[in-house]
């Protein structure tokens, strides 16, 4: 089900745009739930059996899925499945935009602060591009102070992710966030940093878990950003937004005891990646932690299921996702200087979905990387990877 917006910079939709968005919402979930698993089974059934040889990675399940007439239809509807949820909130957000910036204007000061920097380049593969095929991606602006962008994600998000994200959308923060304070209390971080953190989704769950840390969250889009400002205060919720690029950041050395990331990392391209590996631990305090919630690694999962991660790089406007998720996480962290000895991984079970027992039962056993990590999908479990400074 849709978890529509709720706090003070809600849009308001018609009925007619509220059940276009029920309808999409549950349209995705059908598509990534019941559309996924029958194009297994056509797989198992169908198509392996007809192959010299079983495939050795995604590309070659790629290669052998792309004739069958499921595959063709599967992906088709969740193309359509993700420009309608789009469509289904991108006239309610332009209708109301004049009314959201009166009010983020008028919304509390609860001690937080944004931070905009006019003189920043967009990078080309954010403006150049339309991400998650969200027309005008996350940086398009239209006129003075618009966070019209920053509402279309948020609203867009609520019926792309058909309720798995939790009641703020912040599913994954808050599971992150649960999963650090449980397995290592003794981390106390006072200086918090979200790269990539659009509209301040992930990043307000690691305020309301160390109270009495510093949280900033940095992003190249302004419209983002006024909105993850507004949002924040509208939640009474203290969090600095900086507007800057990830690959060069605006603090000095060791001005952080944790640096944070969620589903960012595979929106860069190879060598930005390295860039920000680099720039988190030179702002590490001695002690710090960089953490990352992620899509697991291609090495780490069957042939099939990376065909099916990888089904993004190839049709949800993400050219640069396959690359990274070819990567080894490990070897990022040892090419940035960290000492890989210190190495983390995990996968987290999704508060909203399991409950915080299931979490925590989670963190004393093995870390096994299921079917549904990663995926959008019922049952999802988040993949986290990291090294200690």
């Amino acid at each position: 089900m849709t978890r529509h917006v709720n706090h003070a910079l809600a849009v308001r939709p018609t009925r007619n745009e509220r059940a276009a968005q029920d309808f999409t919402s549950s349209l995705r979930g059908h598509v990534l739930n019941h559309m996924a698993a029958q194009m297994k089974t056509r797989f198992e059934t169908e198509i392996a059996p007809k192959l010299a040889q079983a495939p050795e990675d995604g590309r070659a399940v790629h290669q052998a899925m792309r004739p069958h007439p499921y595959f063709r239809f599967y992906s088709t509807m969740r193309i359509a499945a993700q420009e309608m949820v789009w469509a289904s909130v991108d006239a309610a957000v332009r209708r109301d935009s004049e009314r959201l910036k009166a009010v983020a204007a008028e919304l509390p000061d609860v001690g937080g602060s944004l931070t905009l920097d006019p003189s920043l380049e967009v990078p080309r593969s954010v403006s150049a591009i339309d991400v998650h095929l969200m027309p005008g991606s996350y940086s398009a602006e239209a006129g003075e102070g618009d966070l019209a962008a920053g509402a279309v994600y948020e609203n867009g998000l609520s019926v792309f992710s058909f309720g798995l994200m939790g009641k703020n959308l912040d599913d994954i923060g808050e599971s992150s966030a649960f999963w650090l304070r449980h397995a290592h209390p003794e981390f106390q971080p006072k200086d918090i940093l979200d790269l990539g953190c659009s509209v301040g989704h992930q990043t307000l769950p690691w305020a309301r878990a160390y109270p009495g840390a510093r949280v900033t969250g940095v992003d190249v889009a302004a419209p983002c950003l006024r909105y993850a400002d507004g949002r924040a205060r509208a939640q009474g919720v203290a969090a600095h937004f900086v507007q800057a690029n990830a690959t060069q950041l605006p603090f000095p050395d060791a001005s952080f005891d944790l640096v944070y990331s969620s589903m960012f990392l595979h929106e860069l391209p190879l060598k930005d990646i390295d860039a920000v590996f680099a720039e988190a631990r030179r702002l590490l305090r001695p002690g710090g932690l960089m953490l990352h919630y992620e899509l697991p690694p291609n090495s780490q999962l069957s042939a099939y299921d990376g065909f099916y991660l990888d089904w993004d790089c190839w049709y949800n406007n993400e050219p640069y996702y396959k690359a990274f998720r070819d990567q080894d996480p490990k070897a990022l962290c040892a090419k940035a200087g960290f000492d890989t000895g210190k190495f983390v991984q995990t996968v987290v079970p999704s508060i909203g979905w399991y409950g915080e027992e299931a979490v925590a039962e989670a963190i004393a056993g093995p870390a096994t990387i299921g079917g549904n990590t990663g995926r959008l999908a019922d049952g999802v479990q988040w993949f986290v990877f990291g090294n200690w400074a």
